[in-house]
């Protein structure tokens, strides 16, 4: 089974761009697409479908803002939005797939704003999230979280690390949040089976950041412990293009 994630950075901005036409070769069975940036009924019944998928989006009430699809191959068991918290679930950031095995969290973590005003809301919704994903390991349940989590974990996962200490995204009191999951039964299934590769999955568009692979890890596939023995590759596609982000690939064994 392969799971794909990707930050599209606008899903209209991609249609304009014919940005999904690696959809087919990569043939994720779940593509999982975060800041979407719109509301359903701003494009047509086509345009919000990929061939051979099913799909679930979770918009912000806020137009041209956040939002995350799911588009799945076969059905899930059910399909979620949301976390239960109006003050997040209003941003469209969540949406949970479950699986026979498992449950998938397709999620656009919050951004802590240009001037960190917004860390204190994105440490809270690391730390709602975690107290849900708890509950779930208590009772036996295996989970996967993937997405844009709007941090680089340590200093390898970054280009630039000295520099961007007191900037969000690499804040001491985001990449602690990490180290909690690693802690609460999840594994960073990336850095787990590359423990010193160097790849990125975010660019920012000023400088040459992607032609100069000045880059960030921010997209992520944390898995629970009991699953990465049925973990076989993780991918990060940096020679797809058409978003600041690039896609990661997660492959399960059958």
């Amino acid at each position: 089974m392969k799971i794909t994630t990707w930050n599209v950075n606008g899903y209209r901005a991609i249609l304009r761009k014919d940005a999904l036409q690696w959809v087919p070769d990569v043939n994720p069975d779940v593509l999982c697409l975060q800041e979407t940036k719109l509301q359903i009924d701003q494009i047509t019944e086509e345009e919000a479908i990929i061939d051979g998928y099913e799909s679930v989006w979770h918009s912000a009430e806020r137009k041209g803002y956040s939002g995350v699809a799911t588009f799945h191959k076969k059905p899930p068991v059910e399909v979620e939005k949301g976390m239960g918290i109006e003050k997040f679930d209003t941003e469209g950031r969540v949406i949970r797939s479950k699986f026979d095995d498992f449950y998938l969290y397709n999620i656009y973590f919050p951004n802590g704003g240009q001037s960190n005003d917004r860390v204190p809301f994105k440490l809270e919704f690391y730390d709602e999230l975690l107290q849900i994903c708890d509950d779930l390991h208590s009772k036996g349940k295996k989970v996967i979280i993937t997405g844009d989590f709007n941090t680089a974990h340590n200093e390898i996962d970054l280009a630039n690390p000295k520099s961007n200490e007191k900037n969000t995204g690499f804040l001491p009191e985001e990449r602690v949040w990490i180290d909690k999951y690693l802690e609460h039964q999840f594994v960073d299934a990336y850095r787990e089976l590359y423990p010193e590769r160097v790849q990125y999955t975010w660019w920012t568009y000023r400088f040459n950041a992607r032609t100069n692979n000045v880059g960030w890890r921010l997209d992520y596939f944390l898995v629970s412990e009991s699953l990465m023995n049925n973990i076989d590759d993780v991918l990060i596609h940096t020679d797809i293009m058409g978003s600041d982000h690039c896609p990661v690939t997660l492959i399960l064994k059958d």
